[in-house]
């Protein structure tokens, strides 16, 4: 049967790969963005363009109903912060803005909420073995700790109103427009800068952005999702070298790496003031991923080769 789907963030990394997945199953889907002419082809875009969603239930489209709702927009990392108090505005937009669209996607008729979290509402950094969704969550800065805020929120509120919640918390996100960190790492890997990153161990888990995508439309769709929370991943776990040379491969590059001591590269961190970046760079984070799978019958269906592959075939095409 098909759906009509709201999906917030529907014109971002993510939400284009939601929508096309959504679309490919025949589903309806209504796109809030910020900026027109700037989704998935087939996606019904809704101009939004109000900080924390505010209004939202007024602003609906007359007509338009809503069986689920994908929720991805957030305020995510700023990398040079200008408010005078981070946590209270990353609050006002995944906590507050995400129980606004809760509640006027539950008044369009929706019985479904994906919340679209982080693993960064679990921890930083791994506890030497992978994090499970059972684990106590200890996020360290504003971004995770709103995001464990709103999961707790939604929960809540969908056992006030009845409307049937799912968590996903997906660790890093690659694939065909990633930004960021890994962007960065690509660029320096094409242009055969040395990387000091050969003498590191750590592993860290990835999750392909149409992985991520699949699994979303089963949380939205599959109704033994409701009520859960679950750690999405590709299933394999890769070191940063492997990583490098698995990327390098894909680019036609050298990988040339410099086996660096972890600790002479968090020396370094700490000198010129970069020890969040370090750390986030070198350290572990291992997420367990086997909750969705037992409960959904979930498998990624594309393997890390096949999402390096496609990440590094985009990049080649646009840089």
């Amino acid at each position: 049967m098909s759906l009509q789907v709201l999906v917030t963030g529907a014109n971002g990394f993510v939400g284009k790969a939601v929508s096309r997945a959504l679309l490919r199953r025949g589903d309806s889907v209504l796109g809030a963005v910020r900026q027109v002419h700037s989704a998935a082809e087939g996606v019904r875009e809704w101009l939004l363009d109000v900080d924390d969603f505010a209004g939202i239930e007024q602003r609906w489209p007359v007509g338009v109903g809503c069986d689920a709702a994908i929720h991805l927009a957030a305020r995510v990392h700023v990398m040079h912060e200008s408010v005078s108090d981070p946590l209270a505005a990353y609050r006002a937009t995944n906590v507050d803005g995400a129980l606004r669209v809760a509640a006027a996607a539950r008044g369009a008729g929706a019985r479904r909420f994906v919340f679209v979290s982080s693993i960064k509402a679990m921890a930083e950094a791994g506890p030497g073995r992978p994090i499970g969704e059972a684990d106590t969550p200890a996020p360290v800065d504003p971004y995770g700790i709103s995001k464990l805020e709103a999961e707790r929120a939604l929960f809540d509120y969908g056992r006030a109103s009845g409307l049937e919640i799912v968590v996903v918390r997906p660790p890093l996100v690659y694939g065909p427009g990633v930004r960021a960190n890994f962007l960065q790492l690509m660029n320096a890997i094409a242009k055969g800068v040395p990387l000091p990153l050969g003498a590191i161990k750590a592993r860290r888990s990835l999750v392909f952005v149409d992985n991520l995508a699949d699994a979303l439309v089963h949380c939205a769709t599959d109704p033994r999702a409701a009520g859960e929370t679950f750690h999405v991943t590709d299933g394999r776990d890769l070191s940063l070298p492997e990583l490098v040379r698995a990327l390098a491969m894909q680019l036609h590059a050298p990988a040339r790496l410099v086996p660096v001591p972890a600790g002479v590269l968090r020396m370094a961190g700490r000198l010129s003031g970069r020890s969040a970046q370090i750390d986030r760079l070198i350290g572990e984070l291992r997420v367990d991923s086997s909750r969705i799978r037992e409960r959904l019958g979930w498998v990624p269906p594309y393997t890390v080769e096949h999402g390096l592959l496609e990440t590094a075939a985009w990049y080649r095409a646009t840089h």
